[in-house]
């Protein structure tokens, strides 16, 4: 029984610490590097490098996809992430990437639009998006 306990534990300890692929839609052919990505999901990069608008698709505070992101990319809690984007969206220099709620969601717009770009647990990974990052 100590043993079952303690692989249930250590089993939930891996899959909070999942790493996060950030993924876009098959078609787009853009360069990425993780400074881009960093600057498209903190509203400083407004296109990818082929021309196209950048859609940002983001998942809901909280979550445990989203804490990850925010830790391994963009370097901030989301509480400073919260605030960051508080303030661009009061001096109206900003708007935040869209929210969605889960993995599915966020897999589901990526395949329907070439340009956006998200975040999903490795995991999650489908055939109808393409992984441009790991972390």
């Amino acid at each position: 029984m100590k043993k079952l306990t303690c692989l249930l534990l250590l089993t939930g300890a891996i899959n909070a610490y999942a790493d996060v692929s950030v993924i876009v839609h098959p078609s787009n052919g853009s360069n990425f590097e993780a400074s881009t990505i960093k600057r498209i999901f903190t509203g400083k990069e407004k296109s990818f490098s082929n021309g196209n608008k950048v859609i940002p698709i983001s998942q809901g505070a909280g979550s445990a996809v989203t804490d990850e992101f925010n830790d391994k990319v963009l370097n901030k809690s989301s509480a400073q992430l919260k605030a960051y984007w508080s303030k661009l969206i009061f001096t109206g220099k900003g708007t935040p990437p869209k929210e969605v709620s889960n993995d599915a969601e966020v897999l589901k717009m990526i395949a329907a639009n070439p340009d956006t770009i998200g975040f999903v647990s490795s995991g999650a990974v489908t055939d109808q998006v393409k992984v441009i990052k790991q972390f």
